[in-house]
């Protein structure tokens, strides 16, 4: 899904748990998630700190832990409030939205390689070389990661003119990219969840969770349990 206007991330997932009488480090807590997630070799996983304001424009900053991965975006925050202490986790996609001013720098550098074509092969000859040039870089958008290159992909996505265009027009939504974000989506959160139960559980208290949001994702990928036959009486 994509526009021409700016749209904020949709927020997929969102949990928060609290716990009585409890103070720790909000940095220990993101190191420590941090550390688990580079034990799990999370693939094409992003980390950095951000500051979100409390409220208004002069309002103190609270520093939450980012993990981004493509346009799927965790948003983790460890903090007091008072005497209790709280662990929130947002899981947002971000859309990717194209811009005019993308499309039009795209079509300017498309009318720069046609002209080049012309100059050198004239233009029946350069128009035939311009289209299979075209057909050849649409192959290799299509194919990126089948033909294993990965770092295109990457440096693709990345790119603030050809990102958008690329994931919307080109790259290609497989099975294995949607069982990938599941697994993202599935590792993240409960790598969160245990270590926030972990921390307080360390100190003998309990964390309880008290507001949870189930993940759309997750909603479409439910397991069915399997139906049991009953016996028939004659």
């Amino acid at each position: 899904m994509f526009n021409f206007f700016k749209k904020k991330a949709d927020v997929i997932e969102h949990w928060i748990g609290f716990a009585e009488n409890f103070q720790f480090p909000s940095a220990d807590f993101y190191e420590a998630v941090e550390k688990e997630l580079e034990a799990r070799k999370v693939p094409g996983l992003e980390k950095s700190r951000v500051e979100f304001a409390e409220g208004g424009l002069l309002s103190d900053q609270r520093v939450y832990l980012r993990m981004l991965r493509e346009r799927l975006v965790f948003d983790v925050c460890a903090a007091p409030f008072g005497t209790r202490f709280f662990f929130s986790c947002r899981m947002a996609e971000i859309p990717a939205v194209i811009q005019l001013w993308q499309l039009a720098v795209v079509l300017l550098g498309l009318g720069i390689f046609a002209a080049i074509f012309w100059k050198i092969f004239g233009f029946f000859w350069g128009s035939v070389a311009m289209v299979t040039a075209l057909l050849v870089s649409v192959y290799l958008l299509r194919n990126a990661v089948a033909m294993g290159l990965t770092d295109l992909d990457a440096a693709l996505i990345k790119s603030p003119v050809l990102g958008p265009i690329y994931e919307c027009f080109f790259r290609k939504e497989t099975y294995y990219r949607v069982d990938t974000r599941l697994m993202y989506l599935d590792t993240v959160s409960n790598v969160v969840k245990k270590l926030a139960e972990e921390v307080t559980g360390a100190k003998g208290v309990k964390l309880v969770r008290q507001y949870e949001q189930s993940p759309i994702l997750g909603e479409l990928y439910r397991p069915v349990l399997p139906r049991v036959e009953t016996e028939r009486k004659p």
